[in-house]
């Protein structure tokens, strides 16, 4: 662009897209065993309603993390991890990686996007990822919601099995189960994240209450975490369900949150929402550091190769 110092460049939008998918990777690989948890916690309720238990077997976070290490190894809590870091290059990559794009698409190339704007594109790209990724994200949740069974067995073996057994028992449609709750809950996630992100950093740079640095990425995506578990909380917990559930358990998405409110109550809308916080809050942190830094870093590179 003219006038643009070579100091001022933006990165592309390929070292975004690229970038993006590789800081959700870098985020999962640290924060997957509180995912985890986050599952075993939401599932929790449902699991004791089919079987008619009444002891809860989990109890809190690291409760959580504790009884899946104790009652089937530590390698339980990075079950799904395959199909989690596959979800994460194809699924950030999109709503991320082209978030950027997506606003100066809606307001056609210019530099000044007002609230609006910013939502329309952290809704778009947060759609488009689901669209493309969904099958990984049904094969993640199943992976991390199977526990051992007493004869050693699983419900599935390994990460291609999984594919295999969906789209055998299920049809190709069960891949994209939960397709439509899980675009609701990305919009929000994408909306909550993104543009709490992107408002909270321009807001500290703006009254230079920080420089353009670490701690000004850390601040803004706690920020982000916060503002994203506490708006997409209860659609986070219909998607977990939903995608989970055996064929024929829910009629919809919709039924499956009644059949909620019915047995357990309002409150099981914000089941695990302190692992989701944490998880969450944690993710945020890790992804936009690493994020911001890989960008930095292209950027650099391109500046002076050498």
């Amino acid at each position: 662009m003219v006038g643009i110092k070579p100091k001022d460049a933006v990165p592309s939008a390929a070292i975004k897209f690229f970038g993006a998918g590789t800081a959700g990777c870098v985020a999962d690989l640290i924060t997957f065993p509180l995912d985890t948890a986050k599952v075993r916690l939401q599932l929790q309720g449902e699991s004791q309603n089919i079987k008619g238990a009444s002891a809860l077997k989990y109890r809190g976070v690291f409760g959580t993390i504790t009884t899946i290490v104790r009652t089937e190894g530590s390698r339980s809590l990075y079950n799904g991890l395959v199909a989690g870091l596959q979800r994460q290059m194809s699924f950030a990559s999109v709503r991320i990686g082209l978030y950027d794009s997506m606003k100066q698409f809606y307001t056609r190339g210019t530099d000044s996007a007002g609230i609006v704007t910013r939502l329309l594109a952290g809704c778009t790209t947060g759609a488009m990822a689901v669209a493309l990724a969904q099958p990984t994200d049904v094969v993640k949740v199943r992976f991390q919601a199977q526990v051992r069974l007493p004869d050693g067995g699983r419900r599935y073996n390994s990460t291609l099995d999984a594919y295999k057994t969906i789209a055998r028992d299920e049809g190709v449609r069960g891949l994209w189960k939960g397709c439509m709750p899980n675009i609701t809950r990305n919009a929000i996630v994408n909306c909550a994240e993104l543009v709490t992100y992107d408002i909270t950093k321009e807001l500290i740079l703006k009254y230079d209450l920080m420089t353009d640095n670490l701690p000004c990425h850390f601040t803004a995506a706690f920020s982000a975490g916060f503002c994203t578990t506490l708006v997409a909380s209860p659609v986070d917990v219909v998607k977990t369900r939903y995608m989970n559930s055996a064929d024929g358990q829910y009629r919809s998405s919709i039924n499956c949150a009644l059949t909620m409110v019915r047995n357990e109550g309002l409150t099981a809308f914000y089941k695990g929402f302190m692992p989701s916080f944490l998880r969450l809050g944690s993710w945020n942190i890790v992804m936009f550091v690493t994020y911001e830094q890989i960008k930095r870093g292209a950027q650099q590179y391109w500046e002076s190769p050498f």
